[in-house]
C-alpha cells in the first residue's frame, strides 16, 4: 500500500494494490457520509475489489501522520491508470 498526495488541489490517492492497469477499475463508489469533510471514492474492478481510494479533502479527512507518509506530488506525479499523464493523477472516466 502507499499514498500519493497533491497539495495544490488537497487530494490524496490510496493504492491498495501496486499498479492499476488502464481499465482495470470498472467503477467508483463515492461513499456518502455528513460526518466527512471530504469525498471519499472507492475504485472497484469487475469483481468487487477495492483497487484504491481517492480522499477529496484529503487535510480534513486523514490524519496529519498518515498524509506525513504520502508521497508528494512534486516528488513524481501519481498516475495509478498507468496512462503517463504527467500533470498528477487524473481519476478514470465516469461510466
Amino acid at each position: 500500500m502507499r499514498i500519493e498526495y497533491g497539495d495544490e488541489n488537497d487530494v490524496a490517492y490510496i493504492y491498495l494494490v501496486d499498479h492499476i492497469g488502464a481499465g482495470e477499475s470498472a467503477r467508483q463508489v463515492v461513499l456518502d457520509d455528513d460526518g466527512i469533510r471530504g469525498e471519499v471514492i472507492l475504485d472497484v474492478d469487475r469483481e468487487g475489489k477495492v483497487l484504491g481510494i481517492e480522499v477529496v479533502g484529503a487535510s480534513y479527512v486523514l490524519r496529519p501522520e498518515t498524509l506525513a507518509t504520502a508521497i508528494r506530488e512534486e516528488e513524481g506525479p501519481a498516475d495509478p491508470y498507468g496512462t503517463g499523464y504527467g500533470g498528477g493523477w487524473t481519476p478514470p472516466p465516469a461510466h
